[in-house]
């Protein structure tokens, strides 16, 4: 039980910190679509480097198997994004695993930005996914501030040394990929589903 109350804890010991990350990652992500509304040529080179590119032969690869599928989503948010971009940076300096995120998330922005019908209908469904997987990057984006703040300001984690408040931000850190992992199994299980039967229906194929 005390795995299951401990993230908790942490998030309600720093809840004002917690809602700030939130409105940081979801507001870069605006921020992306926004200027993809606004610079449609911005839109269409970003969506023609996705589609031409590794990640774009990943999905044709993979779109064929739905399991495939769900489990690629599953390992690409959490190793090259959640652990390789925002976790091992910050255990080398303070908070830049947030700087990197949120590089990558109004790139993000700006490759999905509702430019035409298509893309507004298909986001639809997608805001649940977006939303699901969002919420783990929060979690994991919020104990990387926590392993930053503790590191350089140790009293905020009751500890005496830099060394001792770094050991306990990433204690903490560790606890709140905890309930990110199960997150992004929902996500990618909804990703799945999303794909193959949620967009055509939504948009009549």
């Amino acid at each position: 039980m005390n795995r299951l109350r401990r993230p908790f804890q942490i998030i309600r010991a720093d809840l004002r910190a917690y809602l700030l990350v939130n409105v940081f990652v979801y507001g870069v992500f605006l921020l992306g679509i926004a200027l993809g509304v606004l610079f449609p040529n911005l839109h269409a080179a970003r969506t023609t480097s996705f589609a031409d590119g590794d990640q774009g032969a990943l999905v044709d690869a993979v779109i064929g198997n739905g399991w495939v599928f769900g489990t690629v989503i599953f390992l690409v948010n959490v190793f090259p994004t959640a652990l390789l971009l925002i976790t091992l940076p910050s255990l080398v300096i303070p908070f830049a695993g947030l700087v990197v995120f949120a590089i990558k998330t109004v790139d993000l922005g700006l490759t999905l930005a509702p430019v035409d019908t298509t893309a507004q209908l298909t986001l639809i469904p997608h805001s649940l996914t977006l939303l699901i997987e969002f919420q783990a990057y929060v979690l994991v984006m919020f104990g990387a501030y926590l392993l930053g703040r503790s590191w350089l300001r140790p009293t905020t984690a009751d500890a005496l040394t830099r060394r001792q408040g770094y050991v306990r931000g990433l204690s903490r850190l560790g606890w709140l990929w905890l309930p990110a992992l199960v997150l992004f199994v929902i996500g990618a299980v909804y990703e799945a589903i999303e794909i193959y039967f949620l967009v055509p229906l939504v948009l009549g194929t």
